[in-house]
């Protein structure tokens, strides 16, 4: 609710390059449907002046902010406080101002988890061994995730052992090389990819999930394409398909409660436009649009 006399609460997605940002939709959507006054908006910021922005990000207007590539550590280093989850990871995607105190969350985990909770109910009593691709920012979340709901039996693979290693020793996980991926997946039931492979303008994922347990579930959180062909290949190969569009989607709902006062919801009439707006910037753009990393 604004005070009368007040300024609508101004809040935006933050990273370089951001014209790719679907973020404005999603709480522009909100924003409407809830009847609320409030803007949302892009905002640019380069690395090189990324440390000066988030320094003096209560000087800016803003209430809080979206955070994307490549500003998540940095933006993380700047808050006086974190929550729990950002400060284990070390990034933060989710900026808000308590007294004039920076504060960050990192909502890559409820994105992953609300959307595999929405998408596979149960998903946790038929899981028993789980294989996670990358080791980066968003393999952290999704490992962070697991570990919360209690699997114990987590493979990480990435093209350097070294890398994987690296991440899985955090939360006490087993690690390997990318190429023992076909070996690796045998009897597991659920694959989760966080690497780009796969997504418009990279490399491919070559990778057949038919090994898989039966019931398995693949979880690819690129979102652009929306079907990619690991996901063609699960639904071939009768496993349940997971898209990244989701993911996006339920990362969103925290901060959008957190800025505006209203918790969200995500539905099917949300999802479409995304849906709708994923294709008309495919076409223009040659589909090689940003589509891997949210918020984006």
């Amino acid at each position: 609710m604004v005070k009368e006399g007040a300024s609508p609460p101004r809040a935006g997605v933050i990273g370089w390059p951001i014209a790719h940002s679907r973020s404005p939709l999603i709480h522009g959507t909100w924003l409407k449907r809830h009847g609320l006054a409030g803007r949302y908006e892009r905002i640019a910021v380069a690395p090189d002046e990324a440390d000066a922005f988030f320094a003096d990000f209560a000087g800016k207007g803003l209430v809080g902010a979206n955070v994307t590539i490549p500003h998540k550590q940095t933006a993380a280093r700047h808050c006086d406080r974190l929550s729990d989850v950002a400060a284990t990871l070390g990034a933060v995607n989710t900026l808000w101002l308590e007294e004039g105190r920076l504060c960050g969350d990192n909502t890559d985990v409820a994105g992953f988890l609300g959307h595999l909770d929405a998408s596979q109910p149960g998903w946790e009593n038929r899981v028993n061994r789980a294989v996670v691709l990358g080791a980066g920012g968003a393999s952290l979340a999704v490992l962070y995730g697991l570990k919360s709901r209690g699997l114990g039996d987590v493979l990480v693979l990435n093209r350097s052992a070294d890398k994987a290693r690296s991440v899985a020793d955090r939360f006490g996980y087993e690690s390997a090389s990318l190429e023992s991926a076909s070996e690796a997946l045998e009897g597991a039931d659920l694959l989760v990819n966080t690497t780009a492979l796969g997504m418009a303008g990279q490399p491919p994922l070559d990778l057949d999930p038919a090994p898989m347990a039966p019931g398995g579930i693949v979880y690819d959180i690129v979102y652009v394409p929306l079907e990619t062909a690991l996901l063609r290949r699960a639904r071939a190969a009768g496993l349940h398909a997971v898209d990244g569009l989701g993911m996006l989607l339920h990362q969103a709902v925290p901060g959008f409660a957190r800025w505006f006062g209203v918790k969200p919801c995500v539905d099917e009439s949300l999802r479409n436009s995304l849906l709708a707006d994923l294709g008309e910037t495919e076409n223009r753009a040659g589909a090689t649009s940003s589509g891997q990393e949210p918020p984006a």
